[in-house]
């Protein structure tokens, strides 16, 4: 099978702005409310909900830890540690993103480069990253994540699909 070129560093660069943008435009609307000054609605408060679908609501949480609230006992010694790490990963995957073999690999590095940065950019921000995506069914409910949890999730089910299919 035929695989489709990387995309472009200049691109891949761009789609990384871009996906952290729109991860952070959403954070925005869910903390001080209507981005665009339209008055539509306020900031949600801290654990506040809002129920969007039978399967899912709004809920601001603060995540001072990464993925599922993990290393949220470190303090600002904690917090400093997780901005380098994120630097770093944002600088590896940017660094990938030129030698990348062809699109979806490239559009991988993408995702996790933006969605790295759109977290950074909280923790730098706010001092934590904002959480605000609640899905459940039957009484079950998932963690609460952003879109640049999404992102990033996304990026890992690209990179392990394509090493399974390479076999």
């Amino acid at each position: 099978m035929m695989r489709v070129k990387p995309l472009p560093l200049k691109t891949a660069l761009l789609l990384t702005l871009v996906l952290a943008s729109i991860d952070q435009l959403s954070k925005i609307a869910i903390v001080f409310g209507d981005p665009f000054g339209g008055g539509f609605w306020t900031g949600f408060a801290t654990h506040e909900t809002q129920h969007i679908l039978p399967f899912l609501d709004f809920t601001l949480i603060w995540n001072e830890g990464i993925s599922y609230g993990l290393f949220a006992e470190g303090g600002n010694a904690g917090r400093y540690a997780l901005i380098i790490v994120s630097l770093a990963a944002i600088g590896f995957f940017a660094y990938l993103m030129r030698g990348a073999a062809y699109f979806r690999q490239s559009l991988a590095y993408a995702l996790i480069a933006g969605g790295a940065l759109g977290n950074l950019i909280d923790r730098l921000w706010h001092g934590a990253v904002v959480d605000f995506i609640s899905l459940h069914a039957a009484g079950y409910y998932w963690y609460v994540f952003n879109l640049a949890d999404i992102w990033i999730t996304f990026a890992v089910i690209i990179l392990i699909y394509d090493a399974f299919r390479a076999r």
